[in-house]
């Protein structure tokens, strides 16, 4: 990694970095926010804007005017003006790869947390999948909010990333490793959906961007088994869970979306009204194009 900031043995390239990402992130969750008219045909000052806040902080909150909308073109539409076309088929989602957050009882839907009511902890969409399908751009849109709650905890991972380095260079090593985190093999009906999967919680891609997956989860989960990985993952908990300046709470609304490059988020327990919560995922390979 040459003049990597991520490189630990790069002391100088990682604080020039450092200074510039604080100085330019945002300490107001209004600083995200981009007012948009159709999300399906941004003009380039939206575009532009939605990019700028991508830049700062790997994620934006699109304001738009579709309402209740429920058009797929939407969030597909508005990911491809940002450079995400590689569409992650998760097994839940439907057959267009988008998948339709709301909750469902169906044998294929009901063991899964994001298609209940229930909240879901802190994490990054993804952190199961193989190194080949990583997911580095994740969109939401709302179709239709939760009569109550429903909300979402934000945290940009670079944020997450600074705070644990700051303390402890020892602790990225340990993160940074490949079989630190692992996700153990998943059966439906006595067979196998997907194998183990070991990986680091944080990564470097080839376009030298940092990658984060995670899940606070706490069972079904194998974290390596030494001293220095059991102080590091208790750390980057505790910086997760913290009240800084950096993180972020608010609820998307009927025309609402965002769109970020994978960062860690959260979703609060909602009731639904006549109108069930209807928002719409999609996981991309993809990385905002100029973030």
């Amino acid at each position: 990694m040459q003049d990597s900031p991520f490189d630990l043995a790069q002391a100088d390239a990682y604080g020039r970095w450092r200074d510039q990402k604080l100085a330019q992130a945002p300490t107001d969750l209004a600083e995200l926010v981009v007012e948009i008219g159709d999300p399906r045909r941004l003009t380039p000052a939206e575009q532009g804007a939605i990019l700028e806040r991508c830049q700062r902080a790997n994620m934006a909150i699109y304001v738009g005017r579709t309402g209740d909308d429920p058009d797929k073109a939407i969030p597909t539409a508005l990911g491809a003006a940002v450079g995400l076309h590689r569409l992650d088929h998760n097994r839940g989602a439907d057959e267009d790869a988008i998948t339709s957050l709301t909750v469902q009882t169906d044998a294929r839907h009901r063991d899964y947390i994001p298609y209940s009511n229930r909240p879901i902890a802190w994490h990054t969409d993804g952190y199961y999948n193989s190194p080949e399908r990583q997911i580095h751009g994740l969109l939401l849109h709302c179709v239709h909010p939760a009569e109550q709650g429903g909300s979402n905890d934000l945290l940009d991972h670079e944020i997450a990333y600074i705070l644990v380095r700051d303390q402890s260079a020892d602790y990225i090593r340990a993160l940074m490793h490949p079989e630190c985190m692992s996700i153990p093999a998943s059966h439906v009906d006595g067979e196998q959906v997907r194998p183990d999967q070991p990986g680091p919680v944080f990564s470097v891609r080839p376009d030298g961007r940092l990658h984060m997956r995670y899940t606070n989860r706490a069972r079904n989960i194998i974290w390596r088994d030494d001293p220095l990985t059991t102080e590091a993952v208790a750390y980057l908990k505790d910086v997760i869970h913290r009240d800084t300046p950096w993180h972020f709470s608010g609820r998307l609304e009927a025309g609402w979306g965002l769109v970020s490059n994978n960062v860690l988020h959260t979703r609060s327990g909602f009731t639904d009204g006549a109108v069930p919560r209807l928002l719409y995922r999609a996981r991309y390979y993809d990385r905002i194009e100029g973030s």
